[in-house]
C-alpha cells in the first residue's frame, strides 16, 4: 500500500476537525473536533511507522501515548464542560465568552454595570 492514502485520509480527517472547531459554536462538538484532529495524527504516526520499517516501532508507540492522553484530555473536557452546563445553563462558547467579561475589582460599580463609559462620555 502505498502512503498516499493514508496521508491523504489523514489530511481530510485533520481538516473536518479544524473546521469543526473553527465553525461549532457547541463545546462537546468542539471536543470531538479536537478528538477527530488527534485521531487524523494517530494515523499518520502508524502510516509513517508503516513505510518506514522502524523495528522499535516508534509511531506505534507514540500512538499509544497519544491515545492515553486524548483519554485524559476528553474526560476533563467533558467535566469542564458538564460543570459549565449546570451552573450557566447552556454549553454555547459564544454566550460564555460574553458572560466571561467582567469588570475587576478595583474598578467602580459604574464599570460593572455597563454604564461608566456612557457617563464618561456624557460628562
Amino acid at each position: 500500500m502505498h502512503l498516499a492514502y493514508p496521508a491523504v485520509l489523514a489530511a481530510l480527517l485533520f481538516c473536518t476537525g479544524l473546521y469543526g472547531v473553527l465553525a461549532r459554536r457547541n463545546a462537546i462538538l468542539v471536543l470531538m473536533s479536537v478528538e477527530l484532529m488527534l485521531n487524523a495524527v494517530n494515523l499518520n504516526l502508524v502510516a509513517f511507522d508503516v513505510w518506514l520499517r522502524d523495528t522499535l516501532h516508534a509511531g506505534q508507540a507514540l500512538t499509544l501515548f497519544t491515545i492515553a492522553i486524548a483519554a485524559a484530555e476528553i474526560g476533563i473536557g467533558l467535566a469542564i464542560v458538564l460543570m459549565v452546563y449546570r451552573s450557566r445553563g447552556t454549553a454555547d462558547i459564544d454566550k460564555l465568552r460574553d458572560n466571561a467579561e467582567t469588570a475587576g475589582p478595583d474598578e467602580g460599580p459604574a464599570a460593572r454595570t455597563g454604564t461608566g463609559e456612557k457617563a464618561e462620555a456624557t460628562a
